[in-house]
């Protein structure tokens, strides 16, 4: 499996690449290459050219969740790319609209005119994106200290109730040494994600983790958080896009961390 940052926070000193605060990662497995999310602008197909990807050749999406530092993407992907055999993959959440105050933070397409764009598939349950790479579908809340907070307000049914980030979700790498895990923001608990792609996978080996983790400040959570991949003896941890460097070099007092930046690519 390959993976390639297209969209980070960070960009490498001496590499000439653009990062906006978002996310995009190109994927491939074996003979099946997707994206798990677009960013927040064109970015991600604008890396993706210069390091000679063909976006035409991928699979699926894999949206993390529906916020638009995610999915915004979205709307300059389906502008150049207007035939629907693609396919998106997400919680069912992921494409209501949200709202922060009067501000939308949702993808600037939702459910109803992406079913017109693509093949849209939705599931709170694991999905198998390739041979080797589950999507985890809904994340249930195994860790104490990781409770989940509303971030703005979601549409259900005709009004606005707090959201949960119900549809925060992840990737895992499934390999005959151990798991991999792939995530976006975190929302629903880094070590919670971790716990379910080990259940999923029936495979308590955790080799890697990365994306963003979103803690920002070092308080109780975090200590445990660090305590947490201690005690699963995590060798690669690659913190990024919403983990505050106070955070990573919180993370790096106990378990060294590795840096992240648009063009990193790791290979397993």
């Amino acid at each position: 499996m390959k993976l390639k940052v297209l969209v980070d926070n960070n960009t490498y000193i001496d590499q000439y690449y653009c990062g906006e605060p978002a996310v995009s990662y190109y994927i491939e497995d074996e003979d099946t290459s997707f994206l798990l999310d677009v960013g927040y602008s064109d970015l991600f197909m604008k890396n993706a050219k210069a390091f000679k990807i063909n976006l035409d050749k991928i699979s699926s999406i894999v949206i993390s969740h529906g916020h638009d530092d995610h999915t915004r993407g979205l709307k300059y992907y389906f502008n150049e790319n207007t035939s629907n055999n693609i396919s998106i993959i997400s919680h069912p959440d992921a494409f209501k609209e949200k709202i922060m105050e009067n501000l939308k933070i949702c993808s600037p397409i939702l459910e109803k005119e992406l079913k017109e764009k693509c093949n849209l598939i939705l599931s709170k349950e694991p999905i198998k994106v390739s041979k080797n790479i589950i999507f985890l579908g809904e994340i249930p809340e195994t860790n104490d200290f990781e409770n989940r907070k509303f971030i703005g307000k979601q549409a259900v049914c005709g009004t606005f109730i707090d959201d949960y980030v119900m549809d925060d979700t992840a990737l895992v790498y499934k390999s005959e040494k151990g798991i991999y895990i792939i995530t976006g923001c975190s929302h629903s608990g880094i070590c919670n994600i971790i716990e379910y792609a080990k259940k999923v996978c029936n495979d308590t080996r955790v080799l890697g983790v990365i994306g963003g983790f979103h803690l920002f400040e070092v308080d109780g959570r975090v200590n445990k958080t660090i305590q947490y991949f201690k005690k699963n003896n995590i060798k690669e941890l690659y913190p990024c896009h919403c983990t505050s460097f106070i955070v990573k070099a919180e993370i790096h007092k106990v378990l060294p961390i590795k840096e992240v930046g648009v063009g990193l690519e790791i290979k397993w």
